[in-house]
């Protein structure tokens, strides 16, 4: 019988005996990375020239809004008309985070990496939802901030004008918010279906084109009633009828005007929810198929 020819050798190998933080600190990881990445951070320079070229623009933009105001002593733009004004610069932005954030791990095949204890699936899927979230409402919520250090620092009111100016901001941060929310439920849920980039930017731009017309022909036909739920057939829409209920004149101006939804504002409302829930669940079910493969 010959003997044993095998050696084991130590090649210096050793066990990670460090705190293992759990699935919290793992949560909030890669929330933070998701929220990073969103802006280009940490990757090439290429990768951050669209975000900050619509982070620059909206900034300029309520920049310039700042100075008019300042020069003729007339608000010309509210907080939250800014946001409505730049949803399509945050459909844009969506539709390029969106995939970064989920279709590079799907085309990679990093996900059973990220399925292996301590990070559950769902949580995966909520902590890229967050990020977005959290990044379109930063594009949105900072530029309204900028907005509001200008007016505050040329109010002629004192303190009361600052104040006053400051409940008419928080309203324009939770329209913010709601845009965002929605915003990133449709486009997360899009992504999640390919791992080819292009062709998830693309499909998110296509729902909220597409959807847009849906809305123009119901808004013309004879009927006042479908008129007023016109708006129930588009994202965006729903998202103004909501903020056309709740907001009103900061909203909507006598010169300005706006859809007009009638008596149906909590339809709107509702619909946005339901929108939203309906979205995370199917983002929560795509992840629970894809993890199962």
């Amino acid at each position: 019988m010959s003997e044993p020819t095998g050696v084991i050798h130590d090649i210096g190998y050793q066990r990670y005996t460090g705190p293992r933080l759990g699935r919290r600190h793992v949560f909030g990881a890669l929330y933070l990375h998701g929220l990073r990445t969103a802006f280009g951070l940490g990757r090439s320079a290429k990768a951050k020239i669209f975000p900050w070229l619509v982070v620059g623009i909206v900034t300029m933009v309520a920049a310039g809004a700042t100075a008019v105001r300042s020069q003729i002593g007339e608000v010309v733009m509210t907080y939250a008309q800014f946001a409505d004004s730049m949803s399509w610069l945050v459909i844009f932005f969506a539709a390029v985070a969106a995939p970064e954030l989920v279709s590079r791990d799907l085309r990679s095949g990093v996900l059973p990496l990220y399925f292996s204890r301590p990070l559950p699936r769902g949580d995966y899927a909520l902590a890229k939802l967050l990020a977005l979230v959290s990044a379109l409402w930063l594009l949105l919520g900072a530029p309204q901030l900028v907005m509001f250090l200008g007016a505050a620092f040329t109010t002629g009111d004192g303190m009361r004008g600052v104040w006053n100016e400051l409940l008419d901001l928080l309203p324009g941060l939770l329209y913010a918010g709601l845009w965002a929310v929605v915003f990133a439920s449709v486009g997360l849920l899009v992504a999640s279906l390919t791992g080819k980039r292009a062709f998830a930017a693309g499909g998110i731009v296509a729902v909220f084109l597409m959807t847009t017309p849906i809305v123009g022909t119901l808004s013309i036909l004879p009927s006042r009633t479908v008129n007023e739920l016109a708006g129930l057939g588009s994202p965006s829409t729903i998202v103004q009828g909501v903020g056309i209920w709740s907001l009103g004149d900061l909203l909507v101006s006598e010169d300005q005007g706006g859809p007009d939804i009638g008596g149906f504002g909590p339809v709107y409302a509702l619909a946005a929810v339901l929108l939203v829930a309906g979205c995370v669940a199917l983002l929560l079910l795509r992840y629970r198929k894809v993890a199962a493969r």
